[in-house]
């Protein structure tokens, strides 16, 4: 079964333009997120999609491999549905499952992208997964840039919305679940995805995954045992400088 690592990557983030190049401990954010991928052995091919040349530069320079996309996309998996592609042909080979690991998370663990994708590999039926992660505290609960997700009994995502979802009382039986950027596509299920139109709870959220959930396909949310935290803005790198500085530490 050949997998397909994609990292999308753009510099016009609406939030904090140009965050993909922004030093991070001596390297730029996005060169964090495609080594820890590249680290893992569950990809046969690790590459980035992006539109900007720049990104494509720094990425070629350490070794990597970099596809140019459109800069027309709104949704990172449109994205990844184009660069998949642009890489079977180039590459010659056909993949079976593309993971879109996003790059705005700076504190991916390799041991993630096999969290990610076992489940397909072990279930035939799964057409599309994503990681489950917990909140830890009620910042995170309340903040938008946080995608929350409720699933039902089965490990299936009920709904994602940036709003705190399923309640604002916290109790120890409803247990606040976040979504954790690392996505596999069955390659097939990825391009009919692409092909569809945008849906409205799909805009309204901003979500990608909102389209597979209103066309009545399942995603199944695989926990991580790693705690992880997006840079959607400059207040979030700040955060995650503070602790990746902890791990670095021991802590």
């Amino acid at each position: 079964m050949k997998v397909l690592a994609l990292i999308p990557a753009r510099m016009s983030s609406s939030r904090f333009p140009g965050k993909p190049m922004v030093p991070l401990f001596g390297k730029p954010m996005i060169g964090h997120v495609y080594q820890a991928t590249a680290q893992s052995t569950v990809p046969d091919l690790v590459a980035v999609a992006t539109c900007d040349q720049e990104i494509a530069d720094y990425i070629e320079s350490i070794g990597g491999t970099a596809v140019m996309t459109s800069d027309k996309h709104e949704r990172a998996s449109d994205r990844c549905a184009e660069a998949l592609g642009k890489l079977e042909v180039t590459q010659k080979t056909r993949y079976d499952i593309v993971v879109m690991v996003q790059g705005d998370e700076p504190m991916t663990h390799p041991d993630m992208i096999e969290e990610a994708v076992r489940p397909l590999i072990d279930d035939p039926a799964i057409k599309v997964a994503n990681l489950l992660g917990h909140i830890e505290d009620g910042e995170e609960f309340e903040d938008r840039n946080c995608i929350k997700v409720v699933c039902d009994l089965a490990s299936n995502a009920l709904y994602f919305s940036r709003e705190p979802i399923p309640t604002r009382f916290k109790t120890s039986s409803i247990p606040m679940g976040k979504q954790v950027c690392v996505i596999p596509f069955r390659r097939d299920f990825l391009l009919e995805y692409n092909k569809w139109s945008q849906t409205p709870l799909e805009i309204a959220e901003s979500i990608d995954m909102m389209r597979v959930l209103e066309h009545g396909e399942k995603v199944f949310m695989a926990p991580t045992i790693h705690n992880t935290k997006a840079v959607d803005t400059p207040a979030d790198l700040e955060k995650v400088k503070g602790l990746m500085a902890q791990s670095k530490n021991g802590g």
